[in-house]
């Protein structure tokens, strides 16, 4: 579900970029993680307990490294990206540094203005990914932010209506959202809207109680069935490969092989420049004296950020593309 903002002919070059940067081995996705600061108490991660004084380390630009690794994907996270006032120059610098690329931010949405979100689309961003767990107040309790749902869905309903045309939910699936995920795919179809879907694990801080829970993998394949089912009725709102979601209940059920390509596909910068292979993983050096990663035996988590980076390009992924 690309922005009308690329033509038909994007597709092929994105493609062949890909290509390019699969046979060189380098990385395809780079996150940089602007900020480990955060105004949300989601039990999950721990980025709410990073001092405020952090700020004062967190560089000013990553246009130096993006131009290094020149990757085809690029997404601002964090922590809360939209703390950083600064965060339009940051999108500026990257933007011009990369010729062929697709800029995305995660963020939970809650201090995501109408107003923001317009100056960030015209710094360069080309993709807002809002976390969206429940459609009710569950999802305020999660994060920890109160009227937070009701805020997401004013502010996409005003960013839509600016001309902002490419817009998903950042789903998590977990043990007790598990009836919620076709209706979220419903209402984000509604919105105009994509979900990006990812499995829960408890590696960032060990927090078990999301995961989920044995005797409800029959009702995780379920939901994922009717995910799949939906997709192959509508391409373009569900976002996440097929590939991915069918692989969702086999790690579930502790049956998935083959080493984890994070660090090849996919690095981390932190607010510093400073490099990981993963989201939850310690920082390695700085990107001025990388190294290239191998691939590392590693099951703790199924994130779609390792899922995406080892499914294959498939026909099926292509479609959801110009869906």
């Amino acid at each position: 579900m690309l922005s009308a903002r690329f033509a038909p002919w994007h597709v092929p070059l994105f493609i062949a970029k890909y290509a390019y940067l699969t046979a060189r081995q380098r990385p395809i996705l780079v996150h940089f993680e602007v900020t480990q600061r955060c105004n949300a108490r989601c039990g999950f991660c721990d980025f709410w307990r990073t001092d405020p004084a952090a700020r004062h380390s967190e560089v000013d630009s990553f246009a130096a490294a993006a131009r290094y690794f020149n990757p085809l994907m690029i997404t601002f996270t964090g922590g809360e990206p939209t703390l950083r006032r600064d965060l339009e120059d940051l999108v500026r610098g990257v933007a011009a540094a990369v010729r062929v690329r697709y800029i995305t931010i995660i963020t939970h949405g809650g201090t995501l203005t109408p107003a923001r979100a317009w100056s960030l689309w015209e710094a360069g961003v080309n993709q807002f990914n809002v976390s969206l767990d429940y459609l009710d107040g569950r999802h305020d309790r999660a994060r920890g932010i109160p009227g937070l749902t009701a805020r997401i869905f004013g502010t996409v309903e005003a960013m839509r209506a600016r001309g902002i045309d490419s817009i998903r939910f950042n789903t998590v699936i977990r043990d007790d959202n598990l009836d919620q995920l076709l209706p979220i795919v419903h209402r984000a179809a509604e919105l105009g809207c994509g979900v990006n879907f990812s499995l829960y694990t408890d590696s960032k801080n060990g927090n078990r109680g999301p995961l989920v829970a044995p005797e409800r993998l029959p009702a995780l394949e379920d939901a994922v069935a009717a995910l799949l089912a939906y997709k192959r009725r509508r391409r373009g709102v569900i976002t996440s490969s097929d590939h991915y979601l069918r692989a969702i209940p086999r790690y579930a059920r502790g049956e998935l092989e083959g080493p984890c390509r994070s660090g090849v596909r996919t690095i981390h910068l932190d607010p510093t420049g400073h490099v990981k292979r993963c989201p939850d993983f310690p920082t390695d050096f700085h990107w001025t004296a990388f190294r290239r990663y191998e691939p590392i035996a590693c099951d703790a988590c199924f994130y779609a950020c390792r899922g995406e980076a080892q499914a294959p390009l498939q026909w099926s992924r292509v479609r959801d593309v110009i869906a």
